[in-house]
């Protein structure tokens, strides 16, 4: 088994509406942030998966979107496999 990092974005789906990001957008402009548009709020993630090869740490990565990191109606993700 070998130790690999595993980087896991999470970001709202582009046609749904994101309350947070557009909070953002909007601090950022009170603050005199003018020219921010189109804030879009996300989770970044690191994991340490031990695996016997790095498909087998991209598959157990996309299995934990799956059932518990990312919510399969409301978000999509990306994984990026690494060496520990």
């Amino acid at each position: 088994m070998t130790a690999y990092r595993v980087e896991v974005r999470v970001m709202p789906r582009a046609a749904l509406l994101d309350p947070q990001g557009q909070a953002v957008e909007h601090a950022l402009h009170a603050l005199g942030f003018g020219e921010v548009a189109r804030v879009r709020v996300g989770k970044h993630l690191l994991l340490d998966v031990e695996a016997a090869s790095r498909d087998e740490a991209a598959a157990r990565a996309r299995a934990m979107c799956d059932r518990l990191l990312a919510n399969p109606v409301t978000e999509d993700f990306d994984v990026a496999v690494g060496t520990g």
